[in-house]
C-alpha cells in the first residue's frame, strides 16, 4: 500500500479506486488546502513532509521539480484519462513495479488508442 497526495487537479474518481485498492491517499482539499492556488513547491514540500509521494497531471512542473529537488517521497505523474479505474490500476502496477518510491520520478500514461 502507497501513501499519496493528490493534487488539487487530480481526478477524484482515481483517489478512490486506488483507495479500494488499498492505498492510503490523501487530497488537497482533505489536508484542507483546496482552493489556495498553493504552488507546486509546497505541495511537493507538504507531501514530503508527510511521507508521501505526489500524484498529479501537472507533468511539466513536476518533472522539473523532480530534477531541482530530488530529496522526495516521490512522484507519479499521469496523463488526463476518463478511464479511473484503468488509470488506477496502472499506477498501483507503476508503484509495484518501483518498491521504494523515495526520490523516484513514475509516468503512468493512459494506454495508446487502438
Amino acid at each position: 500500500m502507497a501513501h499519496l497526495f493528490a493534487d488539487e487537479n487530480f481526478p477524484h474518481p482515481v483517489v478512490e479506486a486506488l483507495r479500494a485498492l488499498g492505498h492510503d491517499v490523501l487530497t488537497v482539499l482533505e489536508a484542507g488546502q483546496a482552493e489556495q492556488a498553493v504552488p507546486d513547491a509546497e505541495i511537493l514540500a507538504f507531501a514530503t513532509s508527510q511521507n508521501r509521494a505526489v500524484l498529479t497531471l501537472n507533468r511539466k512542473h513536476f518533472i522539473r521539480l523532480h530534477y531541482q529537488q530530488p530529496d522526495h517521497a516521490g512522484i507519479v505523474v499521469c496523463t488526463l484519462d476518463i478511464d479511473f479505474g484503468g488509470q488506477a490500476e496502472r499506477i498501483q502496477a507503476a508503484l509495484a513495479a518501483q518498491g521504494n518510491m523515495r526520490g523516484r520520478l513514475v509516468r503512468v500514461n493512459r494506454p495508446a488508442k487502438r
